[in-house]
């Protein structure tokens, strides 16, 4: 299927449309995961093709209006920006140097419309997702550097400019790491700029990924790599907001405090036409098969301001609001003694990806999760943070690792909080 194909079956038809910079979801009735616990694909109950992941399209705004007037150090449409500031259409608020400028095209088989200069670079559609994780070292303390693994490539150079505004480590509750040269360095530990996570996890964009563990974030030929069955880094957090969060089908089970931690915050401005994000997030836990213990680990994906159709910033969850630990149904890559699906405590998985995306990992025969892809609404202009990070519950042995990787913008109305399945073939 060309490009052209995948925006008309995409639903741009008969309107011209400016090709989006994400990945295409039904961010209305989105597939998130199985109705229950465990053994969900997250796309259909029954699992399926994996989503689209190459382009989105969204209705373009950028055709300006009529009967509006000003001085040229006016703001005549309100975006932030006069015609003497570099607004090359102040007629039209989705058109500034603030915005993204991505292609523009039209569907039922139309001639393409005129080329906006939605960024007023001075050429239209020049806007494509930057590549600028080549290169990067693989235990590099710099959380700049961190955001680059995940495509966040752009600085902002101040308000009015789109981009990466600060990163820094932190814990999985937003305080400091840890003081002291041991576990300081035990923290750093946690977080590596991978090319790949075992020879079957390949980045979604770029030559890395980030990862983020609770124990040590290297695959096993890797200098530093420890076993996640338990590299015990000897300190300790709170919970981040929104936390303890109670599995269902769990019980009476109360999560524990968080031990090991390890996270990353990212402040970030957004461009003046965009309406939400998108990441590519995968999971892999020594708890397998230990589901519903207090001792459950977690992976976690906070967004400040949050949301406004959820009660926290927590925006990583399946169909049954689980957060990302093995009490999760995205959970498939697995197996299990017998017949599937896996019945552990009482719990189901579908085990349908075996375990060939662990090897080299050192979670051989534990679980995870596949790739997934997270969609979140943001408001054009807004400064957003993002925090990622990955903790063991209660304890310092058996660890899991979280990944990221793929950050996109996109321009579309109507982005909600989802997470899908967007499993590659094996």
């Amino acid at each position: 299927m060309n490009f052209l194909s995948v925006m008309a079956a995409a639903g741009c038809l008969g309107v011209a449309c400016t090709g989006n910079i994400g990945p295409v979801l039904d961010l209305v009735g989105g597939d998130t995961g199985s109705s229950g616990t465990g053994g969900g694909s997250g796309v259909g109950s029954g699992g399926g093709a994996p989503t689209t992941a190459d382009a989105a399209i969204s209705t373009s705004t950028a055709t300006g209006s009529v009967g509006c007037s000003g001085l040229p150090d006016d703001d005549a449409d309100g975006d932030g920006f006069s015609e003497l500031q570099g607004d090359c259409d102040d007629c039209n608020a989705a058109v500034n140097p603030n915005a993204i400028d991505p292609p523009t095209v039209s569907g039922d088989g139309g001639a393409a419309p005129e080329p906006v200069d939605d960024d007023c670079s001075g050429m239209p559609d020049d806007y494509v997702p930057e590549i600028c994780d080549d290169g990067l070292l693989l235990d590099d303390d710099d959380p700049y550097k961190a955001a680059k693994a995940v495509e966040l490539c752009k600085m902002s150079s101040g308000p009015g400019d789109w981009g990466v505004v600060s990163a820094k480590w932190v814990m999985v509750d937003g305080s400091p790491p840890p003081e002291g040269e041991e576990l300081r360095a035990n923290f750093h530990r946690g977080h590596g700029l991978l090319p790949g996570f075992g020879p079957n996890v390949t980045p979604r964009g770029g030559a890395r990924l980030l990862a983020l563990s609770s124990g040590a974030a290297r695959q096993q030929q890797d200098e530093g790599y420890e076993s996640p069955q338990g590299f015990d880094k000897k300190y300790e957090s709170d919970f981040p907001a929104g936390f303890p969060k109670h599995p269902r089908e769990c019980g009476d089970l109360v999560p524990a405090k968080p031990s090991d931690p390890t996270a990353i915050e990212i402040t970030i401005r957004v461009p003046s036409n965009v309406h939400g994000f998108s990441f590519h997030v995968n999971y892999a836990t020594f708890d397998w098969p230990y589901a519903c213990t207090d001792f459950n680990d977690y992976f976690i994906a906070l967004l400040s301001p949050r949301p406004p159709d959820l009660i926290d910033g927590h925006i990583l969850f399946d169909a049954q609001n689980n957060a990302m630990s093995i009490n999760n149904a995205f959970i498939d890559v697995c197996t299990c003694e017998g017949e599937r699906p896996c019945n552990i405590d009482g719990v189901q998985y579908d085990c349908d990806r075996g375990t060939l995306e662990l090897l080299g990992t050192g979670f051989e025969n534990r679980a995870g999760t596949s790739w997934l892809l997270t969609s979140a609404p943001v408001e054009p202009n807004q400064e957003i943070k993002i925090r990622w990070g990955a903790y063991d519950a209660g304890d310092h042995e058996l660890d899991s690792t979280g990944l990221v990787d793929n950050w996109r913008w996109l321009t579309e109305e109507g982005v909600r909080v989802v997470t899908v399945a967007d499993r590659p073939a094996l």
